[in-house]
């Protein structure tokens, strides 16, 4: 035997896609676990010819799901993203739109019986130890992708998933602000280092000399700006207490300007090596917390929040289109307390069956 069979299922969830397995299907070590899900993407290459990746970030992505070991979860959800051109593996960081798809996958998977009607799946995300509900449409018991809802950056409609996020506040630092300050200045620039969901390390557009309006395609060619950030970057992971993050894909960068289409904020979110097609479900989550939280960076640049009545929807506008978040949040002292935040997102299975990786790699 030259390869060795792996049972998969291949979702889009949101606007990323990627391979999920069950946890028990692969090997429990995570070096080896790691040269199995770069083969599996194929990992080294720009077009990931030799692997199921599509060639970006948002498409080589990976979910390992498994019974809870929490009792107050159904599934646990492991997450790791797979570099493009690096031989690279990431765990530290989740996705939020790769988590759209645990509760399909998992009910799918036989690792959760669909109710008829709507099926509530509570998940467990591993990697930075957030608890997710996930409201299922499942009318017959089985799991339903057809519907009328649309998400900006995904053609056509489909069936709604609704995400309610729990403890989602310094989930992976401990702390809203993980540097203690609503800003910090690293090398002249202003930032604000914030941690709900996803670490994030964001700052005003116009302060690299850019308008907050570029394209997907503007902001990855210009290397000047990422030579620029890049150092930044490193800086505040060390002040966020996450080490040296080199080679690791948190903290993000988000740019930050003022809306131009309704909405409350606009955005643009860095992977941390290359811009984000649309907006990521984590980093949308911090992006409005930093946006509804005074003195932040994004002091000046929203619009259309009012009094800031709770639950708010925050509107952020990104290179396809506008993502809503809403906020549940209480005030705290001098600023606010964040209970929860909910998003609507959706997904759909894409094919299912088995990958195959060289036996070299791994054999059971």
């Amino acid at each position: 035997m030259t390869q060795t069979a792996i049972r998969y299922h291949f979702l889009r969830g949101g606007t990323s896609r990627g391979p999920y397995f069950q946890r028990s299907d692969l090997p429990q070590d995570e070096a080896t676990l790691s040269q199995v899900l770069m083969a599996v993407c194929g990992a080294g290459h720009p077009l990931n010819i030799d692997g199921i990746g599509g060639g970006n970030a948002v498409t080589t992505k990976v979910a390992m799901l498994s019974p809870s070991e929490r009792d107050d979860c159904d599934v646990d959800y492991f997450f790791a993203q797979v570099a493009v051109e690096k031989r690279e593996v990431d765990y530290r960081p989740t996705c939020g739109n790769i988590l759209v798809g645990v509760g399909p996958a998992a009910i799918e998977m036989g690792l959760v019986p669909a109710l008829d009607g709507e099926t509530t799946v509570k998940i467990h995300a591993v990697n930075t130890g957030a608890v997710v509900e996930a409201v299922i449409q499942t009318p017959g018991g089985k799991v339903a992708y057809e519907g009328d809802f649309e998400i900006a950056g995904v053609p056509g409609t489909a069936a709604p998933i609704r995400l309610g996020f729990m403890e989602t506040v310094g989930s992976v630092t401990g702390a809203l602000l993980p540097t203690g300050n609503l800003i910090d200045v690293i090398d002249g620039v202003e930032v604000t280092c914030m941690d709900v969901a996803m670490p994030v390390m964001m700052a005003r557009a116009a302060d690299f000399g850019l308008t907050g309006y570029e394209t997907q395609a503007e902001l990855d060619e210009n290397r000047a700006f990422f030579e620029r950030v890049e150092p930044i970057r490193l800086e505040a992971g060390k002040r966020m207490g996450l080490g040296d993050v080199t080679k690791s894909v948190t903290p993000k960068i988000t740019l930050l300007a003022k809306p131009r289409f309704g909405g409350t904020v606009t955005a643009r979110y860095f992977m941390p090596w290359s811009a984000h097609p649309s907006m990521a479900v984590t980093g949308a989550q911090c992006i409005a917390t930093c946006a509804i939280l005074p003195g932040t960076v994004a002091d000046g640049l929203t619009e259309g929040l009012g009094a800031l009545p709770t639950p708010v929807t925050v509107g952020i506008e990104h290179p396809s289109g506008t993502f809503e978040v809403v906020v549940d949040h209480e005030p705290a002292g001098a600023g606010i307390a964040i209970r929860s935040a909910g998003v609507v997102r959706t997904a759909r299975l894409l094919a299912r069956g088995e990958v195959l990786v060289p036996a070299r790699v791994w054999t059971r």
